[in-house]
């Protein structure tokens, strides 16, 4: 079994911002493979088993809050037996722009607070990312923690919502293929290149 693990902010103030593409992706996965949310209060999150061909998919969006994102993950990973290398982190990338992928096994947050609560709570960073671009604000003045909370510009969202099946694409491609033939397809790739 896989671990999917979308991150992001719970509630309806932090729908359609930046820090929520996690968990648009993982929703983009549970709607195709024909899966159904359920909430969990034992593991502050929302769960959906799935099947990708023979692959087992555990879909996760943790309802812990984006910065303590691990307090929900790590205890899944015991509960199912999941070893690091069978989970895959989805998470906003402001360093990529929108339109652009980036997979990778294992490495630092970079500056991901998300990301670093994984890491701290799983106990090591080899697991795979899914990085999905969002790009950085251009308003002067905006903290980026502002930037990764604001509700995402109308022609932005247009990018990121074609985006979202080429990023759960690259999750079903991690999942079955592996990190490297993922990293070979999708790093690299930009809406621009190849349209949805």
């Amino acid at each position: 079994m896989k671990l999917i693990a979308g991150l992001g902010n719970p509630g309806r103030d932090y729908e359609r911002t930046f820090h929520n593409i996690g968990f648009e992706v993982v929703d983009t996965l549970c709607r195709r493979l024909g899966g159904e949310w359920k909430e969990s209060r034992a593991f502050t999150a929302r769960i959906a088993k799935v099947a990708f061909g023979a692959t087992a998919l555990l879909l996760v969006q943790p309802l812990t809050f984006m910065n303590v994102s691990g307090n929900c993950v790590a205890p899944l990973m015991h509960y199912y037996r999941i070893a690091p290398a069978d989970v895959v982190a989805v998470l906003d990338d402001v360093e990529l722009p929108p339109g652009k992928l980036r997979i990778r096994a294992g490495g630092g947050d970079g500056g991901h607070n998300g990301l670093a609560s994984l890491i701290n709570a799983i106990g090591t960073d080899e697991f795979t990312r899914v990085r999905v671009g969002v790009g950085r604000s251009v308003h002067a003045g905006q903290t980026l923690a502002h930037h990764v909370l604001s509700r995402i510009p109308e022609e932005t969202q247009r990018i990121l919502d074609m985006m979202m099946p080429k990023a759960a694409d690259a999750v079903c491609l991690v999942a079955q293929r592996g990190v490297e033939e993922a990293m070979n397809t999708f790093n690299g790739f930009t809406l621009e290149d190849k349209p949805c």
